[in-house]
């Protein structure tokens, strides 16, 4: 083990590494500071570059990247009201109260601070909990892998949404491009329609690229708003007073960071799911809850620990199972399998000096937000005034080079286009995009085990619940599949009685 540790330190703290996680940290701090550019997109638009790294400065890059894009997004919250990605929106209206009430700098210094703290903490239970739970998945057979995907699928659709059937419809969707080729059990070409580029299925890079770069660009073409205008000219110190609000809120803390890091290992729910969560639980157990909306501080320390710690617990279920957290790691398990670092519990045993590196890398990113936050604070006047008329055409060309690059093909830039543009229309129309992210995801790997399975048990569908973990598995998504129609039928008679 010990010499899996002393690998990781020396890929981790050689040159190369460290000078891609600085870069990867301003441009991270960029494009969360950019309205509208999100920190999924951040990730999107890495991916191209990293086809030229080695796995643990791409993996830095990736996570350095995201954290920082994640606090960012508090920046243009504070000083425009607009947040500046969507895990910044729960606490938007406070921190902009707080900017008006001439306090800015409580406001972006507690969304640094506690960001950092809360990053921290999941890095602490991804540390703690991922070895445990590979230990435990090896006993894992087809029967269990097959019950957790369908697990994963349900919660994304019925427990990350409420509109659980826009999330069905989006979820088919996934599962029906995931059917696209060869690579299914049988290697019989479906959905192909004689077209040779459609065989090995449709490119996933280039398909989230589409989804999380481009939908934004058709975003921002089609807005007409006017630009947000500037409440102040100058941001004071942002760490004076910390110390006392981390005296006065450590249950807050906490909380916030635990409730993120549980939300972010939910498949499908992610930082800003974790981050509404967190501020309706910060104001439902506030001892001054009427404070809430007129620029009280404690929301924005709770909310804010969430977002980031979710980060980390969204890298719990991708690096054991190979399943996604969120839409970020769906990016970085296809990174992974690009660079042999095949997701799984045998990941731990084959690679460990790898998995030692993300979890320094999870350290050092959270540690080197706080000065490099402030630096962003101190530049935020000039990075609002980027134009983005500029901008969006550069990262529509960045998008269709790094595209392109994947396999030298135009059908892959073709996929991006039309990917970016369902993924406009359905989000215009309120269909949650990432059941449809996670059926893309996992399709192949519930239909392998499912037939996997079958074949095991010489079409015995008993024998999916005839191991301890399998009906275990099998019984916690049945409950999630009953759970809003017996919900549904508690609340009936108050219904009935209140008419």
């Amino acid at each position: 083990m010990w010499n899996a540790v002393a690998q990781a330190f020396l890929m981790v703290f050689e040159p190369y590494t460290l000078f891609v996680m600085v870069l990867a940290a301003f441009y991270g701090l960029f494009v969360g500071a950019v309205p509208g550019l999100t920190a999924t997109m951040a990730t999107a638009l890495l991916v191209p570059v990293t086809f030229f790294m080695a796995p643990v400065p791409a993996i830095a890059a990736i996570v350095t990247a995201t954290a920082m894009a994640i606090f960012s997004g508090d920046i243009p919250g504070c000083l425009l009201r607009i947040p500046g990605t969507p895990a910044s929106a729960a606490y938007t209206d406070e921190a902009f109260a707080l900017t008006r009430k001439g306090q800015a700098e409580v406001a972006l210094g507690a969304g640094l601070v506690f960001s950092a703290v809360g990053g921290l903490f999941g890095t602490i239970v991804l540390i703690v909990a991922a070895p445990a739970l590979a230990e435990f998945a090896i006993r894992f057979s087809s029967f269990e892998y097959f019950w957790l995907v369908l697990l994963g699928l349900t919660c994304a659709v019925f427990i990350t949404s409420d509109r659980p059937l826009k999330g069905l419809i989006t979820l088919f969707l996934g599962l029906l491009v995931a059917c696209v080729g060869l690579n299914n059990p049988a290697g019989f070409p479906r959905f192909t329609f004689g077209n040779a580029e459609m065989t090995g299925g449709i490119g996933m890079i280039a398909m989230m690229i589409g989804m999380f770069a481009i939908s934004e660009i058709i975003r921002y073409v089609v807005d007409t708003s006017p630009p947000a205008e500037l409440v102040v000219e100058q941001v004071g110190n942002v760490l004076k007073g910390q110390w006392k609000l981390a005296k006065k809120y450590p249950v807050q803390i906490l909380r916030g960071s635990v409730l993120g890091t549980a939300v972010g290992a939910l498949p499908g729910a992610g930082a800003d799911i974790a981050a509404w969560m967190s501020y309706a639980m910060s104001k439902k157990f506030s001892k001054e809850p009427e404070k809430f909306g007129t620029g009280h501080v404690e929301g924005i320390v709770e909310s804010g620990s969430a977002n980031n710690s979710a980060l980390a617990g969204a890298w719990i279920p991708a690096l054991v199972f190979g399943i996604p957290g969120d839409s970020i790691t769906a990016i970085v398990i296809g990174v992974l399998y690009m660079k042999n670092m095949n997701p799984g519990p045998t990941l731990f045993t084959t690679n460990p000096q790898n998995i030692y590196a993300i979890f320094l890398i999870f350290i050092l990113a959270n540690i080197i937000m706080v000065p490099l936050g402030i630096l962003c604070i101190k530049a935020s006047k000039k990075i609002l005034k980027v134009p983005r008329n500029i901008l969006m055409p550069l990262i529509l060309l960045f998008c269709m080079v790094g595209t392109f690059a994947i396999n030298n093909s135009m059908f892959e830039i073709g996929v991006m286009l039309v990917a970016g543009l369902i993924a406009y229309l359905l989000e215009e129309n309120h269909f949650p995009i990432a059941p449809a992210i996670l059926g893309v995801v996992l399709g192949g790997m519930l239909e392998e085990n499912f037939i996997t399975s079958m074949i095991k048990s010489d079409g015995n569908l008993m024998a999916f619940v005839g191991r301890p973990i399998a009906a275990t598995l099998a019984v916690l998504t049945v409950l999630v599949w009953t759970m809003p129609l017996v919900l549904g039928w508690l609340r009936r008679p108050r219904a009935v009685y209140a008419a």
